[in-house]
């Protein structure tokens, strides 16, 4: 098997992530929680008075299971174990307004240097080939930005700032370019193009109200969460 680590934009984090939750543990591993290989188990030999006679069946999957369905992350185990705490929904809000600010001060820059500039409200002077430009402009810089910063270490500049960092839920390591490039199309596309700040307040604040993975609908569809990083 090639020890290479796998190439940039594979889908795979690499072993040395440093965020990369550790495998879980097999018996004979020395974990306190192994249970001896020659071990016999309560339920092992019915016992005279089990009415139902037997192996006793497996107990449920911890936290209820994986809400993406059984198997998806883990065969049902709780995802989230081994992981940092999830981010606080409130430093999350301050962390992006803190990168929207400093992209849109670069586009504002870019659209001016560019003659793309367009603040006109006045329907019938509005040059909707600018306004289009702008947009276009916006999406693609908001869309790098996110895409660039998240797949090199896990955080924009608002999120290292506040001591966060975007996550695979699955595995807990850096989001591949794919992955963060599907996360942040569904976050700034529609908000760029069509709903302004209503759709990033939509999207963003849904982690107020997710349970258990406080997500935002563009994390629900890159399969991310958001964690403490200290």
């Amino acid at each position: 098997m090639s020890t290479e680590p796998p190439p940039s934009g594979s889908g795979q984090p690499p072993d040395d992530d440093p965020f990369r939750k550790p495998p879980p543990t097999t018996p004979g591993s020395g974990s306190p929680y192994d249970t001896p290989q020659n071990a016999q188990g309560p339920y092992d030999t019915p016992p005279p008075n089990n009415p139902y006679g037997g192996a006793a069946p497996p107990p449920p999957p911890p936290y209820g299971g994986d809400p993406y369905g059984a198997g998806g992350y883990g065969g049902g185990q709780d995802p989230l174990a081994g992981m940092p705490p999830l981010a606080d929904s409130g430093r999350r809000v301050l962390a992006r307004i803190i990168d929207m600010i400093l992209v849109a001060i670069v586009v504002g820059l870019l659209a001016w240097a560019f003659g793309l500039a367009e603040y006109e409200t006045d329907p019938d002077k509005v040059e909707y080939g600018k306004q289009f430009a702008q947009s276009l402009l916006a999406a693609v810089l908001y869309i790098g930005y996110d895409v660039l910063m998240t797949t090199k270490t896990g955080q924009t500049l608002g999120k290292k700032w506040l001591k966060l960092r975007v996550a695979n839920l699955d595995n807990g390591a850096t989001p591949s370019a794919q992955t963060n490039l599907i996360r942040a199309v569904v976050l700034w596309v529609p908000a760029v193009f069509c709903c302004a700040c209503i759709w990033t307040a939509i999207s963003g604040g849904w982690s107020f109200f997710d349970k258990p993975y406080k997500q935002g609908l563009h994390d629900k569809a890159a399969k991310t969460v958001v964690v403490t990083s200290a």
